[in-house]
Parts: C-alpha cells; sequence; structure tokens
C-alpha cells in the first residue's frame, strides 16, 4: 500500500512539473516573438523622431520629478544637479527627505542656497509630518523643492512630494538614479500620442550604473560591472526590460513600472489615493490600482513602455544587501497580488484579470517554490533510482541551454538596438555570466525568493538597510590610473 501511495505520489509530482517547465518555456519563447515585434516597431517608429519638437511643444505637458531621499549624503547634490539640467521645458524637482539620519538635509541647503519658506501644501494624501519645506535663494534652481518630512517611508515620502507637485505629470525616481538628458522627452511621448486609450503610467529601461564613469550628473562612458553580481544584474535588467516588458507592453498587460524611473498621470493618482505606505512593493501596487480603477470605470486605457536606457542606477554588488532587495521584492508582490485578488481571472479586467495576474501568480510569487520542490523532487527519485541518468542530463541539458538562449537574446537586443557597452571585453564578460549565472546567482536567487515567503507569513516587513557606495566619476577612475 505504501508503494503504491509513493509511487502515485512521485507520477503526480512529476506530471506537475512537467507542465510547469513547459509552459514556462512556452511562455518564455512566446515572450521573445512578441518583444520583438515590439521592438522592432518601436525602432521602425523613432528611427527619424526629432524630440526636440516634444521640447517645444505648446501642449507638451508639465512633469513634477519627484525623489524620494534616505541617507543619501554621498550622491544627493550630484543627482540633483543632475535632475536640474534635464532637456525639457517645463518641469519642477522635488526632493523629499525622508527623515534622514546623515547629511542629507544640510548638504541640500549648503549646495543649493535653501531656506525654509511658508510654501503652501495641499494634505490631499495623508503623509508623515511635514518639517519644512525649502526654496533656493538662487534663482538658477527656481524649479527645486526640498521637503524635511519625518521619516515614513519612500511610499510616504513619494505622497508628500505628490501633494505640493504643481505639473500634470508626475516622475517618480530613485534619488540615487542618473536620468540622460532626453529622458523626459522620450518618456512623455506616449501621453501625447495615444489619441483612443487614456495612458495612464509610462516605465523606461532601468541601466546599471556600476563602475560607468559620471560627469556632471551624467553617464559619460559604460562599463559592466567589475564583480559576478553585478555583471548578473546587467544581464537580468536586460532581460526584464528588453524583452519581459516589452512583451506585456505589446498585449497591453503590463503589472509593473519600476519604483526607478516612472511618468504618471498625477490625476489619476489622486483619484486612486496616492501610493499605499503598507506595502514594501507600492510601485507595483499603485499601477495594480491605477489599472483597476479604470478597468471598473470602463475608461480604455494603457500603461506604455519606452524601450530606451533613460535611467541608470546603483545596483547591490554585496550578496547580503542584493539578498534584503530581493526579499522585499519578493514581499511586495505577494502583498500586492493578496490586496487585489478581486482581479485573478476576472473578465472584467481585461488582460490583466485573464493573463498578467496569473502569471505573477504562478510563474512569479511561485517560482521559488516549484524550483525548491523540483529539486526535492528530484534527489527523491535519484536516491529511489526511479530516474534514468540518461533522462535527467537530457533535461538539466535542455533547461540550461534555453536559460542561455533567453538571456543571449536580451543582450543581443541591447546591442541591435543602443550598443552602449562597445567594449568587446565586456561583451564576453556578459557572456560568461550567462553561462555561469544557473550555477553561481540562480540558487540563490531562489532561496532570497523562498525568504521572503517565509517573512511575510512571519509578518516581517520594512525593506532592511541599503549601503550605497556612490557613483564613481571619471576624474576618479583618472586618479586611481595616475597612482
Amino acid at each position: 500500500m505504501y508503494n503504491l501511495l509513493f509511487d502515485l505520489f512521485v507520477d503526480v509530482m512529476g506530471i506537475i512539473f512537467l507542465l510547469y517547465s513547459l509552459s514556462i518555456i512556452m511562455i518564455y519563447l512566446t515572450m521573445t516573438v512578441l518583444s520583438t515585434l515590439e521592438m522592432r516597431d518601436h525602432l521602425k517608429k523613432n528611427k527619424f523622431a526629432d524630440y526636440k519638437d516634444v521640447i517645444t511643444s505648446p501642449v507638451a505637458p508639465g512633469i513634477s520629478i519627484i525623489a524620494p531621499a534616505y541617507n543619501e549624503g554621498k550622491n544627493i547634490v550630484q543627482n540633483t544637479k543632475s535632475l536640474m539640467t534635464l532637456h525639457y521645458s517645463k518641469y519642477e524637482v522635488i526632493i523629499v527627505n525622508d527623515g534622514s539620519k546623515d547629511d542629507t538635509l544640510d548638504r541640500m541647503i549648503e549646495s543649493f542656497d535653501m531656506v525654509k519658506t511658508n510654501f503652501a501644501y495641499n494634505h490631499a494624501i495623508e503623509t508623515k509630518d511635514i518639517r519644512g519645506i525649502y526654496k533656493s535663494t538662487n534663482r538658477s534652481f527656481a524649479k527645486l523643492t526640498l521637503i524635511d518630512k519625518e521619516n515614513g517611508g519612500k511610499a510616504d515620502a513619494l505622497n508628500a512630494g505628490i501633494n505640493i507637485a504643481q505639473q500634470e505629470i508626475l516622475a517618480c525616481i530613485d534619488v540615487d538614479c542618473i536620468l540622460s538628458s532626453d529622458s523626459l522627452t522620450r518618456m512623455v511621448r506616449p501621453f501625447m500620442e495615444e489619441i483612443n486609450r487614456k495612458v495612464i503610467a509610462v516605465g523606461g529601461v532601468i541601466g546599471v550604473a556600476n563602475n560607468c564613469d559620471v560627469k556632471d550628473g551624467t553617464v559619460t562612458k559604460y562599463r559592466v560591472p567589475d564583480s559576478l553580481m553585478g555583471r548578473f544584474q546587467v544581464v537580468e535588467y536586460l532581460r526584464a526590460f528588453l524583452m519581459g516588458r516589452m512583451a506585456w507592453t505589446r498585449i497591453n498587460g503590463l503589472m509593473l513600472i519600476s519604483g526607478a524611473f516612472g511618468l504618471f498621470n498625477r490625476e489619476l493618482v489622486l483619484k486612486v489615493g496616492g501610493y499605499f505606505p503598507k506595502t514594501v512593493g507600492e510601485d507595483m501596487e499603485l499601477v495594480v490600482r491605477m489599472r483597476r480603477y479604470m478597468a471598473e470605470q470602463k475608461i480604455p486605457y494603457k500603461v506604455a513602455f519606452v524601450p530606451d536606457p533613460l535611467c541608470w542606477t546603483e545596483v547591490p554588488e554585496s550578496a547580503l544587501i542584493l539578498g534584503r532587495q530581493r526579499n522585499r521584492w519578493m514581499r511586495g508582490t505577494i502583498e500586492t497580488l493578496q490586496l487585489h485578488q478581486q482581479v485573478r481571472l476576472n473578465p472584467k479586467y481585461g488582460v490583466m484579470g485573464m493573463v498578467s495576474y496569473p502569471f505573477w501568480s504562478f510563474f512569479e510569487k511561485m517560482a521559488p517554490i516549484f524550483e525548491f520542490m523540483g529539486l526535492i523532487y528530484t534527489i527523491i527519485m535519484v536516491i529511489s533510482g526511479d530516474i534514468s541518468a540518461v533522462y535527467f542530463i537530457a533535461l538539466f541539458v535542455l533547461i540550461y541551454c534555453f536559460s542561455i538562449m533567453i538571456s543571449s537574446f536580451s543582450i543581443l537586443y541591447e546591442e541591435i538596438a543602443y550598443n552602449n557597452y562597445k567594449d568587446k571585453g565586456d561583451l564576453k564578460k556578459l557572456l560568461t555570466t550567462i553561462m555561469l549565472e544557473p550555477f553561481l546567482i540562480h540558487p540563490r536567487i531562489v532561496w532570497w525568493g523562498l525568504k521572503g515567503h517565509y517573512h511575510f507569513i512571519k509578518g516581517k516587513g520594512g525593506w532592511g538597510e541599503m549601503i550605497r557606495t556612490g557613483f564613481r566619476k571619471a576624474t576618479d577612475r583618472q586618479n586611481v590610473s595616475n597612482a
């Protein structure tokens, strides 16, 4: 009887894992095709585009850039200067000091000649107490506003910025990011071009700035990071943005816009109540809530994506810090999916309800659990002698080659469309990273995802400490070379 039950269990689990694996393969192949079509159309459409027309257009919407800052003293001045030099005619910059314990506030006040003012503050969205609002006495920084508030987390800081924003489009970014000079002109175009549908949000590609040269708030030389952990994230970001989000955009099923850089319709953000401070996945949760509102009001809408490398950020190269980040990402995903369970397989919400939500539930949220169970299942099969060596090796080689193929396509997209990494040595490093990732990196990603599930069940919240090393300036590299 025991043997019969064991055999039945093994057969059922084998079928489940086989179907899950085949589903993943088919989904990623489909996404590869969709992203290729979307990339082709984007390049064709923008081949002769003149973005200067956007800058001079009288109908171009105004943009409020909101950048929360917590203990960002190392980068805050440099990155604020970068935001002040973007090529756009009508925008403001709002830096929100979220109760920093370092010298973030002092550096801002000193560097930009700022003084506390009696600025009118609209309490449309409830936030932690505002300690002061600062403006510069230097007319060169007239578009800059600094909010000093009690610590409440990133979502709360963004809400404080939204409350004083004056423009119709919100650009919510991480303050440690560097935007390309034409980022706003490129990101705002979908808002202006769409006629039959209302564009509610626009996302863009996030690049890895580690080991790049930065001068005057601009990336001047692109290099891949020195560490394997950093190079892995270059590959991962290319795979996620140039393949994943391009494919979802093709079917208007995008549920996530990176918190590092995204544009949102301010009127709609206020209608849905701003960011939700009680989740660590505030970027995804806001997009889902905005999409729900539009679907429930039966208003045709679109979440757009611009596949241009417009934003560069420092990624963690320490396994400890990266693990905290991935733990938080998993908890944020679970929280968002649970908050919006009404969307699941509900045709009322269109593609989001019938395709996007199920995908995130089974192939993003549950992926670490399925992979861990698959590993345990394989070990049991090997010990019991119920799996042939030939079958096991063939399956392993198939999955390994498939993962390399998908990652290689993402690098190919970058090389064809943008070719930021012009050094052949960088390309070799990325290809080497692709081959090592399944063995050295992916098991850790699975483990961190499992810890995210465990910490969510235990009710553990918070972001965890994210340590920044600061961007490396071109002059720093020259000094090292001359030493």
